[in-house]
């Protein structure tokens, strides 16, 4: 029990200081090319952000634990929303820049109905869906940097520009700080995942419920080390942007790339009140909190605290569900 509890400690150790030092290189990046922090968030640190949940997913796909994938995948987008989006709004709700939000969260509900469909009408995730699902993906990566080029005119600003020497040193050390970032980010969540689950396991926790919750949990730690730090920094929108982008890439990047190298069926070895409980629970579930969390912040272009306090009394009775089952 020493050891897992001892590398638990040190993973979180991990995903605090690259988190730390993502944050910061991706805010320098967003001011040196005049790219609104939202996009950012919605790309870049999304992207790295993301890592863990890919890692996990696609390897538990490859060992025969679809389940593992599917939950991680659903779970994430729930603890991301419920949990570490709710946490932020809940101590600092924050003004939203609603344009750059539209595209990010049309691609999730495109997406997320998609994936949602499928589950319902064969429940069963092939290699077909995979590759659409991260065609989407690649869509929606080359539609918003195009955006962000256009709007911010970058590329003309970049090539008119005659950089200085400390600024291609400033902009080379962002570039550093983001990419060691996001690798010490996916060692620590790794160390994290790893050992959670085993010290989960010790106490006789179905591994269905472990991937909804202890799984999904942990590799969501990067997101919400990366909202934590971007609060502390004054960067609410990168926050916002990362938890959207994030969710979406665990649909369309994490759901498909398991599906695609190895095709699972639905878990269906949890039930409420006699049906699956994926179909009843989980999805719908996944649906609603991001709509309660982003319809609003187009609306009105504020998130309010109540958003977050509402989100995080969800998130504590999915969780109290998934063990009383």
């Amino acid at each position: 029990m020493f050891i897992p509890i001892l590398l638990f400690t040190v993973g979180l150790f991990l995903l605090i200081k690259g988190g730390d030092m993502f944050v910061d290189g991706s805010v320098g990046i967003a001011k040196y090319f005049k790219i609104p922090e939202l996009i950012i968030g919605a790309t870049v640190v999304s992207l790295g952000t993301t890592l863990p949940e890919v890692s996990v997913s696609v390897i538990s796909a490859l060992n025969g634990h679809g389940e593992l994938s599917y939950g991680n995948a659903i779970g994430s987008v729930i603890c991301n929303t419920a949990l570490i989006a709710a946490i932020s709004i809940t101590v600092r709700p924050v003004k939203i820049e609603r344009k750059p939000l539209i595209i990010p969260v049309l691609f999730f509900f495109i997406s997320a109905i998609v994936y949602s469909l499928n589950v319902y009408c064969f429940g069963f995730f092939g290699k077909t869906l995979g590759c659409i699902l991260l065609g989407l993906f690649a869509l929606y990566m080359v539609l918003t940097v195009k955006n962000a080029l256009n709007e911010k005119n970058t590329i003309e600003h970049v090539a008119q520009r005659n950089l200085m020497g400390n600024e291609k040193i400033i902009l080379l050390k962002d570039f550093i700080f983001l990419i060691v970032g996001a690798g010490i980010i996916a060692i620590g969540s790794n160390l994290l995942v790893d050992n959670g689950v085993k010290i989960a396991e010790l106490f006789g926790v179905p591994e269905s419920v472990i991937a909804l919750t202890f799984v999904a949990l942990g590799t969501s730690l990067p997101e919400l080390v990366t909202a934590i730090m971007s609060l502390v920094k004054g960067h609410g929108a990168l926050s916002l942007g990362n938890i959207v982008g994030a969710n979406l890439f665990n649909v369309v990047l994490v759901s498909g790339a398991a599906m695609t190298v190895s095709p699972f069926e639905v878990p269906s070895n949890k039930e409420f009140f006699g049906i699956n409980s994926s179909l009843i629970i989980d999805i719908p579930l996944m649906m609603f909190v991001m709509a309660f969390l982003t319809l609003p912040a187009l609306l009105k272009g504020k998130l309010s605290r109540y958003q977050g306090v509402i989100l995080l009394t969800v998130y504590v009775i999915f969780c109290a569900i998934q063990f009383v089952m």
